[in-house]
């Protein structure tokens, strides 16, 4: 197994984050296996979607929809509605798996692997790429 740590930095702002340049840069001279990724945050999380089309806004209104800003969390602290971060992974999760053939990864026509990240209070994030060979 082989690992690398991505550090990506997300700004002051909802994001989504596409990975899919450094995850393909990472497993370019390996054979068959699969890339594990891992985000070692509370409060961010691992998609496979299509971006530039609208989507990853989409995504970022659904979040919106479903976990709000507002005072109605638990987990108090940092910026207006913080607690919505801590809940997130357990709907985008913070870890995915993606095959990889011949050195390529295995993704669908549209699919992008993207970190997805509704902390506006820490901006610093990273990202585990580990290869499993097959």
């Amino acid at each position: 197994m082989r690992s690398e740590i991505v550090a990506v930095r997300t700004g002051g702002r909802d994001t989504v984050h596409d990975l899919t340049r450094e995850c393909e840069r990472f497993v370019a001279d390996e054979g068959d296996g699969l890339l594990h990724l891992f985000v070692p945050h509370a409060t961010a999380g691992i998609a496979v979607i299509e971006t530039g089309a609208g989507s990853d806004d989409d995504l970022l209104a659904a979040l919106e929809d479903l976990l709000p800003a507002d005072d109605r969390w638990r987990h108090r602290h940092g910026s207006p509605g913080h607690g919505r971060s801590h809940v997130m992974p357990a709907l985008v999760p913070p870890y995915a798996t993606v095959p990889v053939l011949g050195g390529r990864l295995a993704l669908g026509t549209w699919q992008s692997i993207c970190l997805v990240d509704l902390n506006v209070d820490n901006p610093d994030r990273e990202v585990r790429l580990s290869f499993l060979p097959g």
